[in-house]
């Protein structure tokens, strides 16, 4: 499933910083990396007109235009954008999440937070209010200034199931009620169609395959694709069968299986993001975390949010939970299982549902998040 389309504004963290009304500039001097794996390059130059790159090198073969404006980047680097593709926007302050929240102010807030973090682009999945369209079609119809979002508006879950955003998502109670909903989000345009099939371990409803199977073939209709979050091996494969465009998060209860694979691969189902840090999120508050005090962390978030944090009575909510002991081996079958889907060539992207309290917008894509990636 390819990366939503974007051009090359949004490819270059730097360009995010730039003044929209810019015409022609030059940086030099920065250290380049290109995203392709070969070493960082010193020295390095870059061209850009109108907010696209027209030309990247050595800062000894730069040949500025005439009256552009140059920025002396020594001491910088300049890498491709991230693109999280599986991302929230705009539900949370500090640790505390409602949709009373979803303000153009606190979604441009985030937005801007994940562009200081170098993350270009956002996928944010299904529990979006209709205010993400007019800012998104405002981002189309210009030069974005911070981080380019996309959106599946409005996902589906059932009443009693995980997920969703009480009052925002779709809470069908049969079947029936899906096209009506499907094409009222067809009619938004909105990017994705979101859906969440788990039961959290048998403690939860799980949506009915019939509804799932509705919302992947009416989506399928409206030249829609269809995203949903699992946990089980099994819905995985009986989802795939169905059609299911792409999975938004690693299997976790087994390992994945040969019979997976073939099918994800012969139907082209992406691994559209291993939400690793979603998986750390779950245990990792039992306690301070050690990034407390990282500088990379506490330049985004709040006094309050690094107090709570540290909180005894805050940790203690991890540690009660019944499945707090299994939340790392949930994390370390992710990173399995991904792994295995990378290594047999299945489809995947980058992603980290950040967004929902504990799941730091920006730094959860950046230094946390490689420091758990797969072996």
């Amino acid at each position: 499933m390819p990366a939503p389309r974007r051009n090359r504004t949004c490819c270059w963290l730097v360009l995010l910083t730039l003044p929209a009304f810019a015409e022609t500039k030059v940086l030099k001097n920065f250290t380049l990396i290109d995203g392709s794996g070969k070493a960082p390059v010193s020295n390095a130059a870059m061209i850009i007109e109108n907010g696209r790159i027209q030309w990247v090198g050595p800062s000894s073969q730069l040949k500025a235009p005439a009256g552009a404006e140059n920025i002396d980047a020594a001491g910088k680097y300049v890498m491709p954008g991230i693109i999280n593709l599986h991302g929230h926007v705009g539900n949370v302050v500090d640790v505390t999440q409602s949709p009373k929240f979803f303000t153009r102010e606190n979604v441009e807030k985030d937005l801007k937070t994940y562009a200081s973090y170098g993350v270009t682009t956002v996928v944010s999945l299904g529990t979006d209010q209709d205010l993400i369209l007019k800012i998104r079609d405002e981002q189309h119809a210009g030069r974005p200034t911070y981080t380019r979002v996309y959106t599946a508006g409005q996902g589906f879950t059932i009443k009693g199931s995980v997920g969703g955003m009480p009052g925002v998502t779709f809470m069908p109670e049969s079947a029936s009620e899906i096209p009506e909903d499907i094409s009222a989000l067809a009619a938004k345009k909105v990017d994705i169609v979101k859906m969440w099939v788990d039961d959290n371990r048998g403690k939860a409803k799980k949506m009915p395959f019939e509804m799932s199977k509705a919302i992947i073939d009416n989506a399928h209709q409206h030249g829609l694709r269809v995203t949903a979050h699992v946990y089980y091996l099994a819905d995985a494969k009986r989802l795939m069968d169905a059609g299911l465009d792409a999975f938004a998060h690693s299997i976790r209860d087994q390992p994945v299986d040969d019979e997976l694979i073939a099918g994800m691969k012969k139907r082209g189902t992406w691994q559209l993001a291993a939400t690793l840090t979603r998986e750390a999120s779950t245990y990792i508050y039992g306690k301070t975390p050690e990034f407390i005090n990282d500088p990379f962390f506490t330049r985004s978030v709040s006094a309050k949010t690094i107090a709570t944090l540290k909180d005894p009575a805050y940790q203690q909510k991890f540690t009660e939970d019944p499945d707090y002991k299994h939340y790392p081996e949930m994390l370390s079958m992710a990173q399995k299982n991904l792994k295995r889907l990378v290594d047999a060539g299945v489809k995947y992207g980058f992603g980290t549902d950040t967004g929902p309290p504990g799941r730091f917008l920006g730094f959860s894509s950046g230094k946390w998040n490689w420091r758990r990636r797969p072996g």
